[in-house]
């Protein structure tokens, strides 16, 4: 549960926070090829299956032919306790940042460009543009998706978890949809396994039901 609960926070976090960044700078580059260039690049990997996407993460962090792995001397990073979550997470956001980006750029899309203009004309730079034209925009659009993503909090994704795991970072890697698998699947604990199933989608429904009720009453915007 401790497992869950921190590698979940984590990608909830920065999963949340660096599309919105990313929006954001893109929609301030004013070349209409690089922009389209530089969404390319950033979305791509969110095609990467899953398998693909560890084994990269095993080649980039091999201690002797690594090109990260290598700046860590004398540390393998995937059989580390301190690096599995850090990686996990850095590793999510590199590949669905970009996607996740592309609903908060068409928010931004729906900007009246009378505002920029009007910003302009008062003095206001890129920073002030951002804080009180882009930022308010898509803000609404901000709340709904976090909403939203309250609702998988405790549902780390099994696959990359699972092809993640060694025996070295297992009390660290070991979540609830990894124990699920080995108490209902290979334990053979169906009713066990169906429990902690059941348990882990009754937190998410609170969860998403107390965000979208704090965020009705301090901001007005909620899903339901």
């Amino acid at each position: 549960m401790r497992n869950t609960v921190v590698i979940a926070l984590g990608t909830l976090v920065l999963g949340f926070l660096a599309p919105i960044v990313l929006a954001l700078l893109i929609n301030q580059i004013g070349s209409k090829g690089v922009k389209g260039f530089v969404q390319t690049i950033t979305y791509m990997p969110h095609f990467i299956s899953t398998v693909v996407m560890v084994s990269l993460i095993n080649i980039f962090l091999d201690p002797n032919t690594g090109m990260i792995g290598k700046l860590f001397p004398g540390q393998i990073l995937m059989e580390s306790t301190n690096a599995f979550a850090p990686i996990y997470w850095l590793t999510e956001v590199w590949q669905h940042c970009g996607w996740n980006a592309i609903i908060y750029l068409a928010a931004l899309s729906a900007v009246d460009t009378s505002l920029y203009e009007a910003a302009k004309m008062d003095g206001a730079g890129r920073l002030q543009l951002i804080r009180y034209v882009d930022i308010p925009t898509i803000l609404p659009t901000c709340i709904v998706l976090l909403i939203m993503n309250m609702g998988s909090v405790l549902a780390v994704g099994f696959e990359k978890v699972w092809l993640m795991q060694n025996a070295m970072n297992l009390p660290v890697s070991e979540v609830i949809s990894t124990f699920t698998y080995r108490i209902g699947i290979i334990g053979f604990q169906f009713s066990y396994g169906t429990a902690i199933g059941l348990f882990n989608t009754i937190i998410n429904f609170i969860f998403v039901v107390t965000a979208n009720y704090i965020s009705k009453r301090v901001t007005e915007t909620s899903i339901f």
